[in-house]
């Protein structure tokens, strides 16, 4: 485990599984055919999987079955695919690193929350393959060829945490708008994270600005933003989490909390290649977000109609291409320990 200190050179992941619990079983015929308790197994397993996979659809676009309108972003292969876009993004910004948390060399159990695709657990679990790594998400969207260490489950992280054992490393990212309550998060991973184990959360505010270029406060992707913050607030969940990482972190207990705010790009408009190339992913992974992030969000809580939001993201996609708006926006990365006398 790690010390208090400085973040070590060489940074790992372990991958997590919840241990199982006891469970009281429900009473069986002893007459009963062995074989009729497989059957009954299978058939509640697929009519369990069906439910979760009752896909809605709106818009065009298709949205979890499961806890529905927890979650306001599609969970088909478009928004997959961005998501994807935005890991690589994600790393690469933070010069390709998959936590700066300094959790040492050999973590047993990690937990990455809010997993989406997988990718990031799958990266864990094929660089680190004696740890354990489980990820957890509202959608079965994740690839079934995995690690070995790797496993996912549905469930919804805002339920109570019912793990066995606690976790070596807690990992989260790009969790805005899907938390309602944020203190109740941190004190559950606070729970369920090993004295001095730690825990990382990415995460971003909505602004965008320009230190240089011409983007301006009232223009439409502007006013973009204020609407999906907007919008995001009356359904009840945070949309803006990353300026509020730290102050969470440390109410809940956690210490040798760290912070960096590192800006991202929406361009090739920087100078630096690294940055140049990150703002081009994010410029692509923004123009095929829009309409995902937007149709729910403004039909649902701004009584919008499809065709009136389709008609405003043209000129919301005029300023993303504008390279003289110069646009950014703040990915905050916050890390923290648990105190080796915690329970």
């Amino acid at each position: 485990m790690a010390s208090n200190n400085a973040p070590e050179n060489s940074l790992e992941q372990s991958l997590q599984v919840r241990d199982d619990e006891f469970i009281e079983a429900s009473e069986v015929d002893a007459d009963a055919p062995e074989s009729a308790y497989g059957d009954e197994n299978e058939s509640y397993t697929t009519s369990l999987m069906s439910s979760v996979r009752n896909y809605r659809y709106e818009n065009g676009r298709r949205y979890h079955a499961f806890r529905d309108e927890v979650y306001f972003l599609p969970n088909d292969e478009m928004e997959s695919e961005r998501l994807d876009l935005f890991h690589e993004i994600l790393t690469r910004r933070c010069d390709g690193e998959l936590h700066l948390a300094p959790i040492g060399t050999n973590p047993q159990r990690i937990l990455d929350l809010g997993t989406g695709t997988g990718i990031w657990a799958v990266d864990i679990g094929d660089k680190f393959p004696s740890a354990e790594v489980l990820g957890n998400d509202l959608s079965p969207i994740q690839p079934s060829l995995v690690p070995p260490n790797v496993r996912f489950e549905v469930d919804d992280m805002e339920n109570e945490w019912l793990y066995g054992s606690k976790f070596d490393f807690i990992h989260a990212r790009y969790l805005a708008g899907a938390i309602k309550d944020w203190p109740r998060l941190m004190d559950q991973a606070f729970k369920f994270t090993k004295p001095g184990g730690w825990v990382e959360f990415q995460d971003f505010d909505m602004k965008f600005y320009s230190t240089q270029g011409e983007f301006s406060p009232g223009c439409p992707m502007d006013e973009w933003t204020k609407l999906v913050v907007k919008g995001l607030k009356k359904i009840g969940v945070e949309p803006e989490p990353g300026p509020k990482l730290e102050g969470w972190l440390k109410d809940a207990g956690f210490t040798n909390v760290h912070e960096k705010v590192l800006p991202i790009p929406v361009g090739v408009w920087p100078k630096n290649k690294q940055l140049k190339e990150i703002g081009a992913l994010d410029y692509h992974q923004f123009l095929e977000g829009l309409e995902g992030i937007s149709l729910h969000l403004f039909t649902n809580t701004a009584g919008w109609k499809p065709e009136e939001v389709q008609v405003f993201l043209v000129n919301v996609r005029k300023d993303l291409k504008n390279p003289r708006f110069q646009a950014q926006h703040n990915l905050h990365v916050v890390y923290a320990q648990k105190p080796l006398d915690a329970e």
